[in-house]
């Protein structure tokens, strides 16, 4: 009697681990899709190539003398920002290709092949990892080339690098969910750029807070992407971990526990 009424059970577990399993393989498998495309079309990498380097040379040197009174001095303080700023801005990528590929039917398409729902939207995120970590590693290599020695040693700048990449996955759901809801491709990046514009500039990536006026220390204090810069120089330049790193951790596991379901609802009701 006992193993009777267990079978019901035991099957819907079963069955539970085979889509689990399954969503798994087909999301993984939707994330090599993606990196296919940008192998056909490397052109979608420029952002990430281009922009670490532009920025790292314009911001080091129009803003070195001024602050630090040299760019050796200052490169301490702006790499650490500009990783921050160059990696999350890249993730608003992934709400615009995500709303061209809806726009276009691919996701349409998708619907008729034998996969799990969510692959397409789960491989879309996987697959933009490799472009953070592409702008993450040009940073770096751009700091070095200008004269740039984290003090924290390979070990904690490779954990600095870790941490903003898992931040900026967290960030791209957001992102994510506007490519859902929204009408068009350039709506999503107009969006996106009125959010991040603020965060970034109006941080400490840059300058240090105190050396901002005091209505907008309070803002810059309490800003996330001023703990995440504050995590990576403490980790990079001191090779310590301290609050900003816990902070900015459950932040981006906050923002992945609000916008991770409703994006994949969103996306179930488009789809």
């Amino acid at each position: 009697m006992n193993n009777q009424s267990m079978n019901p059970i035991a099957g819907r577990q079963l069955r539970s681990k085979t889509s689990l399993r399954q969503s798994i393989r087909h999301s993984l498998t939707m994330a090599y899709r993606g990196l296919l495309k940008i192998r056909r079309t490397p052109e979608q990498l420029f952002d990430v190539t281009l922009q670490p380097i532009i920025f790292t040379l314009m911001f080091t040197y129009i803003f070195g003398g001024a602050i630090s009174g040299d760019v050796q001095s200052y490169l301490p303080i702006i790499i650490p920002g500009i990783l921050v700023q160059t990696v999350i801005t890249t993730s608003v990528v992934t709400g615009v290709q995500l709303r061209e590929d809806m726009d276009k039917g691919v996701f349409d398409r998708f619907k008729s092949l034998p996969i799990a729902r969510i692959a397409p939207l789960a491989g879309a995120l996987l697959a933009d990892t490799i472009r953070y970590t592409i702008a993450t590693v040009l940073t770096f290599s751009m700091g070095y080339v200008m004269g740039y020695r984290p003090e924290g040693g390979l070990g904690y700048v490779a954990l600095a690098a870790l941490l903003v990449i898992v931040c900026s996955w967290a960030i791209s759901w957001i992102f994510a969910f506007f490519g859902v809801i929204a009408r068009t491709a350039s709506s999503v990046q107009g969006i996106s750029m009125i959010v991040l514009f603020p965060l970034t500039f109006l941080s400490n990536a840059f300058v240090p807070a105190d050396t901002l006026p005091n209505w907008l220390q309070w803002f810059s204090k309490i800003n996330p992407i001023s703990h995440l810069v504050t995590a990576v120089r403490d980790l990079t330049n001191s090779g310590t971990a301290g609050w900003d790193l816990g902070i900015s951790l459950i932040g981006a596991a906050v923002i992945v526990a609000i916008f991770a379901p409703i994006t994949v609802r969103a996306y179930m009701r488009r789809t």
